[in-house]
């Protein structure tokens, strides 16, 4: 058992433990060469290169964890909408918000999840089962957005925004039909062999939490029973759900991730005692001088020793220009912060 899996399941660890948001890829030189070679399409959806990815973190930058190589909107793709991968990110040929009827246009096609299963797997035996993989999924709010204005551009939401308000029943019927499949996809992956399991909910801040909690919590905490039932850990990363989190219960998750808007230390003050927390560190920190990465990080020192259920990660994603060499350089910092 490695220092992830020892504060995973609540054990004392003198080491903490660490891994990156979005570390399969984007600023990895390997990575990069299979890039030339393959789509990142071509590289998701084939498995034997798919797990090779996976594992490229953990050789390079020496994390304590594996996550699966995929994306979010698989789950989009497998309930009938047409993805394509751009140079300017993901766009839906038929978004759902152009259909009188949206939710007559979705038709689930699980099979077309497997390639993700057989990833695992193919992990997994490479791997000889010693390395804790995390598998995920994107949380229901978010994919509904995706799903609703079929843009690529992460940030702009303004008709799918306008239509979740305007649009509720509609809108209901829809998260019902992403919920199904996600729980199937869910516990695939768990019985293919994931460790972990976190929900990646980027868009939480994009819908007041009052809405959030209505029409989108109640699928979280479905897919954290799920979870529990194959007695592993669950890992919710709201990002921007503000002093909603407050209202996070230990039926919600095990580790609650934090984006870094937010402070750590007051989070702790607030949240539920039987709660871990992961995350935290601003991914923009990394675009410094090594010097200056040391620094920042010296506020977490802490945290870091009076807090043996913390799970260090960024507050989101590693950015695309930032030097691999800083990654490392932080990951063998950050294993120094407890002496």
């Amino acid at each position: 058992m490695n220092e992830f899996e020892s504060v995973l399941t609540k054990q004392k660890s003198d080491v903490l433990p660490v891994w990156i948001m979005r570390q399969a890829g984007r600023i990895l030189p390997e990575y990069m060469e299979l890039r030339k070679k393959y789509s990142f399409k071509q590289l998701m959806e084939t498995p034997e290169l798919a797990a090779k990815v996976t594992l490229m973190p953990i050789e390079k930058l020496g994390v304590d964890a594996a996550i699966l190589f995929s994306d979010i909107l698989v789950v989009p793709q497998a309930l009938g909408l047409d993805l394509h991968f751009t140079d300017q990110g993901p766009v839906f040929e038929n978004p759902l918000i152009k259909f009188s009827e949206p939710e007559k246009v979705i038709v689930p096609q699980p099979e077309k999840l497997d390639f993700v299963y057989k990833t695992i797997e193919i992990f997994k035996q490479k791997t000889e089962n010693k390395i804790p993989l995390i598998g995920f999924c994107g949380g229901p709010l978010t994919v509904l957005l995706y799903m609703l204005e079929g843009l690529g551009t992460k940030s702009d939401f303004k008709n799918a925004e306008k239509f979740i308000f305007s649009q509720k029943k509609t809108v209901e019927k829809i998260v019902s039909k992403i919920e199904v499949l996600t729980l199937q996809y869910v516990e695939n992956q768990l019985i293919s062999g994931v460790d972990c399991f976190r929900l990646f909910e980027s868009n939480c801040g994009n819908v007041p939490f009052y809405l959030y909690k209505e029409i989108f919590l109640p699928v979280v905490e479905k897919i954290c029973n799920l979870v529990r039932k194959y007695n592993k850990k669950f890992i919710f990363f709201p990002k921007g759900i503000g002093l909603g989190l407050t209202e996070i219960s230990p039926n919600l998750c095990d580790y609650l991730a934090l984006d870094w808007q937010t402070d750590i230390y007051s989070v702790r003050r607030i949240l539920n005692s039987e709660i871990g927390i992961e995350g935290n560190f601003d991914p923009r920190i990394l675009l410094l001088p090594q010097n200056e990465i040391r620094k920042n990080l010296e506020y977490y020192r802490l945290f870091a020793k009076q807090n043996d259920n913390w799970i260090f990660n960024l507050g989101h994603g590693v950015l695309p220009q930032t030097p691999w060499e800083n990654v490392k350089f932080l990951v063998d910092e950050v294993k120094m912060l407890k002496k």
